[in-house]
């Protein structure tokens, strides 16, 4: 990326960018008027002031209504202290925190050499991706979860894993699909991660079933098994790998059996791929392809669930793999699959309506993991060029005329004969060697063969 030299000429690129994107996403006919948080705001409000219950609730003249676990109501509780706008502004000023702590963890360090420029650019054609605008345009919390669980990808990745775990817990106990990432932590041999983020993830469920009893009786026994009431399996927003079996056998039902199958042999490959990433300390790697996994196995994956993509588009950036991150965020800015929103019938609809999965699937399989070889070869020469640290000589100790050194003293003992007094220098008589004539042995810890150690093989971070 070349940005322009002057700071005017910046701006001036800014504008017009800032111009783009709002002409686009005002002419686009896909806002979706805040509906979901919509959703969240009439549950909580009908069970707070109302006596309802939090899953009998629908929006008026849908059929939609709550369909999280109990612990993302008890976590919406503050939207009853408040009215319906204020928890517009709300929500959207948490998404923007959100989205720019994930650009951070993700590309920060890269955006940082083009200073504001580089941050308010990257804001702005985030804005055209369709995941990024419709968690925004629907008031969703795709991208809280996603700053959640990156939260313990960025602890992983720089030597703080001892404090991981929380953010992946939290965001499981609010919903099922980053359950995932605890099984990352398990292929990635952090146990004490696993066990932070299993426990929150419990004790939050727990706090969620002493509030509301009922509620988290009916979740886990009735409505998590009842997908529709999240919505039709074969509607084209549905970016899962059962939206497309479901779409391939409209009207009828998909077979369960059929998508298990599916789904174990995707689960394969991530545990092949991501394992892979892990043996080489690749956490945005790792993090990446669970997203992926987790969009791809999960029964139903709206549009604006595939904000997990964005750790995999910071590792094509990361590899210098510009024009295949290009022409993909191309197509996931262009709504494409709603050209078959009617009809997804025939060959053009099997493929088109489902493209989104199709780059799902594409990336777990090619998403590049390790270190490019251009980097293993450099840090494989560093290695072998970086010199071993001086070993400390022992002092010399004169050896006094007539005085027998020690032959396990080696060169050290030779060196005192070879350096004896001078004529005439007086001669003291001792009996036999003490203990300081011959040198302590090198200690193998000493923080010189330290220093070589970490030299020759960086510790992964």
């Amino acid at each position: 990326m070349r940005a322009p030299a002057t700071d005017r000429g910046r701006l001036l690129c800014l504008l017009a960018l800032a111009v783009a994107v709002g002409v686009f996403t005002a002419t686009v006919p896909l806002l979706r008027g805040w509906f979901d948080l919509r959703v969240y705001y009439g549950t909580v409000d009908t069970w707070v002031h109302h006596g309802g219950r939090i899953y009998d609730y629908r929006v008026p003249g849908t059929a939609y209504g709550f369909t999280y676990p109990p612990f993302a109501a008890v976590g919406m509780l503050p939207m009853a202290l408040v009215g319906l706008p204020t928890a517009i502004v709300v929500g959207f000023a948490l998404n923007l925190a959100a989205l720019a702590f994930v650009v951070w963890v993700l590309v920060g360090p890269a955006l940082r050499r083009y200073g504001w420029f580089g941050f308010a650019v990257a804001g702005c054609l985030l804005a055209l991706f369709e995941p990024v605008r419709d968690t925004f345009s629907f008031g969703q919390v795709n991208l809280l979860l996603l700053g959640l669980v990156l939260s313990d990808a960025w602890l992983l990745s720089t030597g703080r894993g001892r404090r991981a775990g929380v953010g992946i817990g939290l965001a499981a106990a609010v919903k099922l699909t980053p359950a995932l990432f605890i099984g990352l932590l398990l292929l990635a041999r952090r146990p004490r991660a696993a066990a932070v983020a299993t426990a929150v993830a419990a004790a939050a469920t727990a706090l969620a079933a002493w509030i509301a009893p009922d509620a988290s009786r009916f979740y886990w026994t009735d409505a998590l098994w009842d997908t529709d009431r999240i919505g039709r399996l074969g509607y084209v927003s549905n970016q899962s790998l059962q939206g497309v079996l479901a779409r391939l056998v409209a009207p009828d039902e998909p077979s369960r059996a059929v998508w298990a199958i599916v789904a174990l042999l995707v689960m394969c490959v991530w545990v092949w791929r991501t394992t892979r990433a892990l043996a080489e300390s690749d956490w945005t790697a790792a993090f990446a392809l669970t997203g992926l996994t987790a969009c791809l196995v999960s029964p139903i994956t709206w549009v604006h669930h595939l904000v997990w993509l964005l750790p995999s588009f910071a590792v094509l950036l990361h590899r210098r793999r510009l024009r295949v991150a290009g022409a993909l965020y191309a197509v996931l800015c262009s709504s494409v699959v709603w050209l078959w929103f009617d009809d997804a019938s025939g060959l053009d609809g099997f493929l088109g309506s489902n493209t989104y999965t199709w780059i799902t699937l594409g990336l777990l399989l090619w998403l590049p993991v390790g270190q490019p070889r251009a980097e293993r070869a450099a840090l494989s020469r560093s290695a072998r060029a970086t010199p071993p640290a001086p070993i400390p000589a022992a002092p010399a100790i004169p050896a006094a005329s007539g005085q027998l050194v020690p032959s396990s003293c080696g060169d050290a003992g030779a060196a005192g004969r070879a350096e004896g007094p001078a004529a005439g220098t007086p001669r003291v008589s001792i009996s036999e060697p003490t203990g300081s004539t011959c040198p302590d042995a090198l200690n193998p810890q000493s923080s010189s063969e330290r220093a070589s150690s970490y030299t020759a093989n960086p510790s992964p971070s």
